[in-house]
């Protein structure tokens, strides 16, 4: 039997090594891991309110901020009304930010694509249901 104690450790050095391949591939691209993460999460998700975005990229609320300071000075983000709340601001891609990350995530996808290269579809289909399995602890 595996133990409980064996199989974290492993999972441990894999998401290491996973996340070290990640971590180089951003910064490859001349961005810090927050900025690309907060690009990446518009590009996917669409225009999201500070809070909503904050939580997708699990950054604190002055976190978040200061991201989002820092791309919109580089006019990559620009902040609008909510429309639903007026106390929420809404943070869009601009056209030159949309252009920056569509380029970047190919680059960054490629990578990750890389990084996984030696796992058969078969393979990752069932690590992607036992690591959802093992996340919702059921």
């Amino acid at each position: 039997m595996v133990s409980g104690v064996h199989l974290r450790l492993v999972l441990w050095k894999a998401t290491r090594a996973v996340e070290a391949r990640a971590r180089a591939s951003v910064v490859s691209l001349g961005m810090g891991l927050s900025d690309f993460g907060v690009l990446e999460a518009l590009l996917h998700k669409g225009p999201l309110a500070v809070h909503e975005l904050g939580a997708k990229v699990l950054l604190t609320s002055g976190s978040i901020t200061t991201a989002i300071d820092r791309l919109e000075r580089k006019g990559l983000v620009m902040r609008g009304d909510d429309p639903r709340d007026r106390r929420a601001r809404i943070i869009r891609l601009t056209t030159t930010g949309r252009k920056v990350i569509r380029g970047a995530f190919a680059d960054h996808e490629r990578a990750m694509e890389e990084a996984v290269s030696h796992l058969n579809n078969r393979d990752r289909a069932t690590l992607l249901k036992l690591l959802r399995h093992l996340g919702l602890g059921k």
